[in-house]
């Protein structure tokens, strides 16, 4: 239940935790700010950390661990086999998913590199609501194709529609019957959108996607590594699930799908990943994988003490005083900037606050890379690192021609539990400033630019001096401030 301020006005987002250590942070000055993006090759991925203030590039593996999980890690048992850290974490898994079987590994994508060696040929194709970079990467490398379901709705930059993520289940079936069920390695649903703004999937579309894949006798796979940003807008947007605990809500899913798959780096606030069924015959069929690719079953290429930490963390991300910090910070930030004009991603999803970078550069063509752009820019203003979710992310087609994205984003993603919320109003401060300032934004080109995920570790450079003249003018405005 939200707590509400007496007086409206001065209503904010109110954490249910306190801080009890802190880093240092360092604000570089402007013309710093300038020098390390180029030298970066405006790509934020290779920016260094001492050299930002807020760093909004993701929400994985950088999440605040609780007092529970970092006292959690020393009770580790180090055994390579027969290890009971690793029976902790099943039980943990067995506690919020109601599953009985788990396969360890390193993070998300190692899961996604499982279940594509398992499942995936040539000449299968993959359906999902939408992809994520890596998860399209691994089932490409097999051989295999993807294609994109989500409900037009879902590419709408702006919208009151609390369930973008949708499949569209009409397509789906079309689309199974089209290419024959044989022929469909799996079904995923990706639960929390991310290339889209993290908008969420309705429990009801959910049920619905597994319940045609049963039909068909087509694997249904759920990627639940944002699910607990996805659990909250369920038990705040959709009815069915208003009095439905947060665990009814994980373990139906888990009865209705016949994979799940997560990034401990999200779902658990640590590091690490999993897979976890009912099916014993599938994870037996994933089984031989683990250790040819991760390590032993019992630990699956995780530090023993990072096992322990999602154990709790696991059982934390039952807690809606937990996984409601992240949605109602990107809330407010979404609101603050929107109440601005600032065209913003709506309504307000997980992950992060995403910038319609389209419209705020909207002269500068896909080729010129709007995205990197704004996020080069934002750096420059204010030291803050976001992370570029439009044409620069997709990768090229077989010919070599480029892959336009659907949408032009800048994620400003809020890990859970890190930052206060005068930063945060410091953030929505320098993208206003940005924004008007937006007729200096110019496009970007590329330098050097890898063939496969090249928003890793991909160099670009500006077009012109764009970079200069905004320094110029932030001096201009903001005189001896950082």
């Amino acid at each position: 239940m939200a707590v509400k301020f007496y007086q409206s006005e001065n209503q904010v987002p109110l954490e249910m935790h306190k801080v009890r250590v802190v880093q240092k942070l360092t604000l570089l000055p402007v013309e710093q700010r300038l020098k390390c993006i180029q030298e970066a090759g405006n790509n934020t991925f290779l920016l260094q950390n001492k050299d930002i203030y807020m760093d909004m590039l993701t929400d994985s593996g950088v999440n605040a661990m609780s007092d529970k999980q970092t006292a959690a890690m020393h009770i580790a048992d180090d055994s390579y086999a027969g290890s009971e850290t690793f029976n902790r974490y099943k039980a943990a898994v067995k506690e919020v998913f109601g599953t009985d079987y788990l396969l360890p590994a390193h993070q998300g994508r190692a899961c996604e590199n499982i279940l594509a060696e398992a499942f995936v040929k040539p000449g299968k194709v993959a359906i999902m609501n939408f992809h994520f970079t890596t998860t399209k990467a691994h089932i490409t490398r097999c051989g295999g194709e993807v294609l994109e379901l989500v409900a037009k709705k879902g590419l709408l930059p702006q919208s009151d529609d609390p369930f973008k993520g949708d499949f569209d289940l009409e397509e789906l079936k079309k689309t199974i019957e089209a290419y024959g069920p044989e022929n469909v390695a799996f079904v995923r649903v990706e639960s929390g959108t991310n290339l889209i703004g993290g908008q969420p999937v309705s429990l009801e579309n959910m049920l619905a996607v597994a319940d045609i894949c049963h039909n068909y006798g087509v694997l249904s796979v759920l990627d639940a590594s944002l699910l607990q940003d996805n659990v909250y807008f369920m038990k705040t947007r959709e009815a069915q699930c208003k009095y439905m605990t947060t665990k009814q809500i994980y373990h139906l899913l888990a009865d209705k799908m016949d994979i799940i798959y997560f990034s401990a780096r999200k779902l658990g606030f640590a590091r690490g990943g999993g897979i976890t069924s009912h099916n014993g015959a599938l994870i037996k069929s994933m089984m031989e994988y683990i250790p040819l690719y991760e390590g032993f079953l019992t630990y699956g290429g995780i530090d023993v003490r990072t096992i322990e930490s999602i154990t709790e963390g696991l059982y934390e991300s039952l807690d809606m005083d937990y996984i409601s910090h992240g949605p109602e910070f990107i809330a407010y930030l979404v609101k603050e900037l929107d109440d601005y004009g600032v065209p913003m991603i709506k309504p307000a999803g997980g992950l992060g606050a995403h910038l319609n970078c389209s419209e705020i550069v909207p002269n500068l063509p896909h080729n010129q890379y709007p995205a990197a752009a704004v996020g080069a820019a934002l750096y420059i203003a204010g030291g803050i690192r976001g992370m570029e979710r439009g044409t620069v992310s997709e990768q090229r087609e077989p010919d070599g021609t480029e892959r336009y994205a659907e949408l032009e984003l800048l994620r400003l993603a809020l890990p859970r539990r890190v930052f206060t919320l005068s930063q945060v109003k410091y953030c929505a401060d320098r993208v206003k400033w940005m924004w008007d300032n937006r007729e200096l934004i110019g496009g970007l080109q590329w330098v050097e630019e890898p063939k496969v995920l090249r928003f890793f570790f991909g160099r670009m450079k500006e077009i012109g001096h764009w970079q200069e003249d905004l320094v110029c003018k932030f001096r201009e405005d903001f005189g001896d401030s950082l």
